[in-house]
């Protein structure tokens, strides 16, 4: 990680590019009141190696009181043949907020598509706010006669008081139970496009 602004740190190079066998483990911490945005400098890329396809990624995010947090990575490619699981827990105490977008594509251009799979916990204050997994790929309960994407993006926000909204069978917002919102986005390809900024909600 490098410091790129007041608030910013970017991850760089091939800390964020895991090879069959690898797991990668990251915990950041946000003090009470303090600000961060983490960013990427260009796009991961899991590949299998000659022993195994699998790898695995493990992501914590703890952030204290009316502290905040904005994770919006450049995307994931899992690369044909490979298969990797990402493992989130987010820990948010009293007034946090926090935005954690993730983008997966599974397969390079013109490539067979690998696997993914993740799981998404957030506490908030010791109680649950979300459990999440979703699972990409062929074998995997998204692929059927009715669809098969192989790109995913999911946008966890808390706070957020955004009504609930669906189309089809590719994109949800739902609203949690304690406050906040989850949207995924399922489709073929990842738009080119970043997705839009975000302005984190006042403290309470």
């Amino acid at each position: 990680m490098r410091v790129t602004g007041r608030d910013t740190v970017h991850l760089i190079g091939t800390a964020a590019t895991p090879l069959g066998g690898d797991t990668i483990d990251v915990a950041i911490t946000v003090a009470p009141g303090a600000r961060l945005r983490v960013r990427s400098v260009a796009a991961t890329i899991a590949l299998p190696s000659r022993d195994t396809p699998a790898s695995t990624s493990r992501w914590r995010y703890t952030v204290g009181a009316s502290g905040c947090l904005d994770v919006a990575p450049e995307p994931l490619i899992v690369a044909g043949g490979a298969a990797h699981a990402a493992k989130t827990v987010v820990t948010l105490a009293g007034g946090a907020r926090i935005r954690l977008c993730e983008r997966v594509q599974l397969g390079r251009d013109g490539e067979d598509a690998g696997r993914w799979r993740g799981e998404l916990r957030a506490d908030l204050d010791g109680r649950p706010l979300l459990v999440h997994a979703v699972e990409l790929g062929p074998g995997a309960a998204t692929d059927d006669l009715l669809d098969a994407p192989r790109a995913l993006v999911s946008d966890l926000r808390y706070p957020d008081d955004a009504d609930s909204v669906t189309d089809g069978l590719g994109y949800a917002r739902l609203p949690l139970a304690g406050g906040g919102t989850l949207a995924t986005r399922l489709s073929t390809r990842l738009a080119l496009s970043r997705p839009a900024a975000w302005v984190p909600p006042p403290r309470d």
